[in-house]
């Protein structure tokens, strides 16, 4: 006759399978196996403990044999099962959806790669998301050729990370073309088990341009609504942040490469206004000012969505956008050393020259 292993648990093995058993967070096999041990611990046979549990004797003795061979790793994890054996290639999956374009495309989709493979496009989607590749998506980007990229880039850096003592950091820059745009028709609020709803087509009801000064010390901003943006309008905008910060402070503001911000005017203004120090980001690299941060908040918070029957309508708006920020201001707070952009630019460049130089052979 068959005879049952027999369990020894210690103190802490005991403690341990408890603690399994009663929670609330581990699975209902989980802590079942843990029961079936503790009984079995107790001196109970299998057939008792399938009676007590209301579950299968040999489903009891399966549970008390692995405990015995493997301890508590023993009845955490199910054993691999059987089954046939997996007819597509992942690797060959990868190779063509990283290396090869199908034809007359720019990119594989779930159901065409499947279709040449051989497989169910539910296969290739695994797959894919085992790999981490998104074929349907694409990034835009582009690298600065800028020559003096390296000197600009520490000038910004350090003023983000080691800013100068007695002095305010402001990022500057413009969202130009702001559109006020009304729907055609109402849409639908959201409800259970519906989103909210918009028309695709709208009515344009003009533009305007919000210049904005992102403090790096508090997040507040200094902000102002204008019909354009030649550097008539900058200079009114400089002229609010001379009043608006105190007099004593020197103010760096960091700016991109706009013809406007560089008018013969603005230069002559800002040597009237010697506390005033400009610093240029390189070009082609916006996202070195962390104002941009703010108007990609305020685009998908207050703009993308909203209603706008006028431009004072969409200037209001702003206006209160601003004026909830500036209630509780957050900074950006940047991380970023110069020299760990400055060798992912390098790398980059690198990549790209390759590539050029592939396609030029």
């Amino acid at each position: 006759m068959r005879v049952a292993r027999t369990i020894v648990l210690s103190e802490e093995e005991r403690g341990k399978l408890r603690q399994l058993s009663r929670s609330k967070t581990v699975s209902v096999r989980l802590a079942c196996r843990a029961r079936i041990v503790l009984l079995a611990a107790a001196g109970k046979h299998n057939d008792a403990i399938a009676e007590e549990l209301d579950i299968g004797r040999v489903q009891v003795g399966r549970w008390r044999e692995r405990y015995a061979e493997g301890g508590l790793a023993g009845i955490e994890r199910d054993l691999p099962r059987g089954g046939r054996p997996p007819k597509v290639d992942a690797a060959e999956v990868v190779r063509l959806t990283t290396q090869t374009l199908p034809e007359a495309a720019t990119h594989w989709s779930t159901r065409a790669l499947a279709a040449k493979v051989g497989v169910s496009d539910t296969t290739v989607l695994r797959v894919w998301h085992r790999h981490g590749l998104k074929p349907h998506l694409i990034e835009a980007f582009k690298v600065s050729r800028d020559p003096r990229f390296a000197e600009k880039l520490e000038d910004i850096v350090g003023l983000y990370l080691n800013p100068p003592e007695h002095a305010l950091v402001l990022c500057c820059d413009e969202k130009s073309q702001v559109q006020a745009l009304d729907r055609t028709q109402p849409g639908l609020p959201l409800k259970r088990g519906r989103a909210a709803t918009m028309t695709h087509d709208y009515k344009r009801h003009g533009t305007t341009t919000l210049f904005a000064a992102l403090s790096t010390l508090d997040g507040s901003l200094i902000a102002c609504c204008q019909q354009r943006h030649r550097h008539e309008e900058w200079l009114v905008f400089l002229r609010q942040i001379n009043r608006e910060t105190p007099e004593d402070k020197e103010v760096h503001l960091i700016c991109d490469n706009y013809a406007t911000h560089k008018h013969p005017n603005v230069q002559a203004w800002l040597a009237r206004h010697p506390r005033f120090h400009v610093h240029f980001t390189p070009t082609s690299a916006s996202w070195l000012n962390m104002v941009e941060r703010f108007f990609r908040d305020l685009s998908t918070q207050r703009l993308e969505r909203g209603v706008f029957r006028s431009v004072p309508e969409l200037t209001h708006a702003i206006k209160e956008y601003v004026a909830v920020h500036n209630k509780d201001p957050k900074p950006f707070i940047w991380t970023a050393k110069a020299a760990d952009i400055l060798q992912k630019v390098i790398r980059a460049n690198r990549r790209l020259s390759s590539k050029q130089n592939e396609a030029l052979h």
